[in-house]
């Protein structure tokens, strides 16, 4: 029997839209492995924002995030 997946949004806790395993509604998805010079050698990091909180999050950006548009996806 297959588990289905269930993804959540780590700031406010929304359980992201899933049909048959697949994500119907898109986030930001990050991960970030740490290297030597950092507190977090060797440490993955990793999380998932749903839309709203991630545009919240880039508000407060003193550089604003560089937007490209993509013609194909």
């Amino acid at each position: 029997m297959q588990e289905t997946k269930e993804i959540y949004c780590n700031q406010c806790g929304k359980k992201l839209k899933m049909e048959h395993d697949i994500l119907k509604e898109d986030a930001f998805e990050a991960r970030k492995q740490w290297g030597y010079f950092s507190g977090k050698d060797a440490v993955l990091h990793s999380f998932v924002l749903c839309e709203r909180c991630y545009d919240e999050m880039i508000s407060h950006f003193k550089i604003p995030v560089k937007i490209t548009e993509v013609t194909e996806i």
